[in-house]
């Protein structure tokens, strides 16, 4: 977490938990641990529907969009570590979703 955060005073990392629909890697439910409920908010619904399949590029343009806080490039490295992490959890077997 970047300095002079309030979330730093909490947690010295941030954390996005999300609950993903194995058969069509879609997010189903998302959780981070930002102190407030708006910024909670955003990225849960910057996260629910989206399908891993299809990558991240689509999740982080629209965080860059839509959330302009200090923890905007820690967002985005959580939700690259997802997909990387949904990647080898899925062992590169990838059907595209559609559009969401």
């Amino acid at each position: 977490m970047p300095q002079g955060m309030a979330a730093k005073g909490i947690y010295e990392h941030l954390a996005v938990v999300v609950e993903i629909d194995r058969k069509h890697g879609v997010i189903v439910d998302a959780q981070c641990t930002l102190v407030t409920d708006l910024a909670n908010n955003i990225v849960r619904r910057v996260l629910i529907g989206h399908c891993l399949n299809d990558g991240i590029d689509g999740i982080i343009n629209e965080i860059i969009d839509v959330y302009n806080g200090a923890a905007r490039n820690a967002i985005i490295a959580c939700f690259k570590d997802l997909g990387r992490e949904f990647n080898k959890f899925n062992d590169g077997k990838t059907v595209s979703c559609g559009k969401r």
